[in-house]
Parts: structure tokens; C-alpha cells; sequence
């Protein structure tokens, strides 16, 4: 598991520092629901079968790229929410866990009126859909899984992307604009900066660092799905970027092997936010899946 709370520590630390950067853009209006002992904020965009989107650590549902949402929703009833304890969504009384913020997001639908949908994680994301389709097997139609593990057996990151995130030398801006090459291809990174600063245009909600916490532990106690993918019954598609450093694509490669009748999509020359450089052969591909 040491890997693992690396892994997550560096995809925490780059989305806080894009967010300190740029910010973000919001889209359509917010709203509120309560599942259990918390109140879950949410959004809702479009019409037609239910999307729901799962977030990873630390971020909240501001970090969904704007021009994906927009073309999902053109399709889809597209949900996107935060977190328990993140952004506006109450921690409430219960322990941080994978489970438990499956089980929220199994309550958020209840909540809704959905039975079921297809569900897109992203990163921790990810994990979440995946208790989510285990322990709710009912809700889920099509699985998409965004730069995904399944935990435990997984491929390590490069030591020098390690070696990388424990540098705290220069400020926070000066760190951040160092560290943004683990979420983007150099190369591309080099040549779209302009692009990512209209892109992530205004500010995001933020959460606790003590949240952030309870969550990065929720992260370290989850005991992985790997022995369990051959149960995953949903279509399932795992999508990568083959110059993720954060989550390697060889990850995706093992899973698909595990679950059974599950499609890989693999994209060149993307990193850990693959959605944010393509976000419309990204969409199409979800799109082509969901079909």
C-alpha cells in the first residue's frame, strides 16, 4: 500500500495546486440532497439516461472539464457532486471510507429518483465506482473507469516521479507550475498553457486539509478490488493516457484482463488529465461505450 498513498498524495497535491493556479470553471446551478447524515451538493446538466460522475482525491465536482460535461449532457442527464467532506458536501458522523462514499453515492441516487445509471470514476473516483458496482451491483449499468487501479496489486510509479513530488523547494505557485508536467505530457503542456489558463478561469471551492485527510485515509484502508473484478457483471470500459505517470496505462492493461468482457481505450501522447487535453475524442469514446 505504499505505492498507493504515494500515488494519491501526488494526484492531491497536483489537483490543489491546478486549482491555486487557474481555478476553475462552474456550470450549472448547484443544489443540495440529503443521503443519510450528510447533505451532498450537486449539479445536474441535461436530459435523458442518468451519467454519474465520481470524482477523485481531494477534488470536487468543479475539476470536471466544462467542455466534456457539455458534450456528455447533450446526450446524457450528466450528475457530478462532491464528495463526502469535500467542497460543499457535509463529512457528517460516519468514518471516511471507500465503502461508505460508495454507499453515499448510492444514496445520492436514491435521493434522485435514479434506479440506476451509468457511472464514470475518475482517479479515487474510480475506486468508489468500483465498491459502488460491488456492493450495488443493481444501480450500475455501464462502467467507465478514468485512470484507474484496483488498489493493491499495482503497477508502482516511476521513483522519480516520487523523487519529484517531495520537492517543497520555491513557492507554491512556482511548485505547482513543477509539478504540472505529472498531470500533462511536457511536450504538450509546453504548448497549451494559454489553453489552460482560459480553461480553468475562475475560482473552485476548496476543502479542509482535515477532510483531505480523513479521505487520503480512507484511500490507505481500502483493501482493493483486484481479487474481485471477475464479479464486476457491468459493460466496463477503462480508459488511459499512455503517459500517465500518476496512474500508469499498465494498470488499465491488467484490470481489463480481470473483469470480464471489459474494453480498453487507450489515448496517446495523455497523462492523468487526459480529459482536459482531448475533452472531445474523450467524450466521444464514453459516447461510443455508452451507445
Amino acid at each position: 500500500m505504499i505505492v498507493k498513498r504515494k500515488y494519491f498524495k501526488i494526484v492531491g497535491v497536483i489537483i490543489l495546486l491546478l486549482t491555486f493556479l487557474f481555478g476553475a470553471v462552474f456550470v450549472s446551478p448547484l443544489c443540495a440532497k440529503e443521503v443519510g447524515d450528510i447533505n451532498i451538493d450537486y449539479r445536474i446538466s441535461g436530459t435523458g439516461y442518468p451519467l454519474v460522475m465520481i470524482m477523485g482525491y481531494s477534488g470536487t465536482m468543479d475539476m470536471w472539464d466544462p467542455t466534456m460535461l457539455r458534450i456528455l449532457s447533450s446526450r446524457y442527464k450528466v450528475i457530478i457532486f462532491d464528495n463526502r467532506g469535500m467542497g460543499g458536501t457535509d463529512a457528517g458522523d460516519c468514518q471516511f471510507t471507500i465503502e461508505q462514499f460508495a454507499d453515499d453515492t448510492a444514496g445520492l441516487m436514491d435521493a434522485l429518483g435514479i434506479q440506476n445509471a451509468h457511472v464514470l470514476g475518475w482517479s479515487m473516483g474510480t475506486d468508489i465506482a468500483q465498491e459502488l458496482v460491488l456492493r450495488h451491483p443493481e444501480k450500475v449499468n455501464k462502467l467507465i473507469l478514468y485512470a484507474a487501479d484496483c488498489g493493491t496489486d499495482v503497477v508502482p510509479i516511476d521513483p522519480d516521479v516520487v523523487k519529484k513530488m517531495s520537492d517543497t523547494s520555491g513557492t507554491l505557485k512556482k511548485r505547482g507550475r513543477r509539478l504540472l508536467p505529472l498531470l500533462f505530457p511536457r511536450d504538450w503542456l509546453k504548448n497549451n498553457v494559454t489553453y489552460l489558463k482560459k480553461l480553468f478561469s475562475r475560482p473552485m471551492k476548496m476543502s479542509s486539509p482535515e477532510n483531505i485527510k480523513r479521505q487520503y485515509s480512507a484511500i490507505e484502508n481500502w483493501k482493493g478490488s483486484c481479487g474481485r473484478l471477475d464479479q464486476i457483471k457491468s459493460q466496463t470500459l477503462l480508459i488511459t493516457g499512455t503517459e500517465d505517470v500518476v496512474t500508469p496505462p499498465e494498470n488499465s492493461s491488467m484490470m481489463v484482463k480481470g473483469i470480464p468482457g471489459a474494453k480498453l481505450a487507450t489515448f496517446e501522447n495523455s497523462g492523468h488529465g487526459l480529459m482536459y487535453q482531448y475533452p472531445d475524442r474523450f467524450s466521444q469514446a464514453v459516447i461510443d461505450f455508452l451507445k
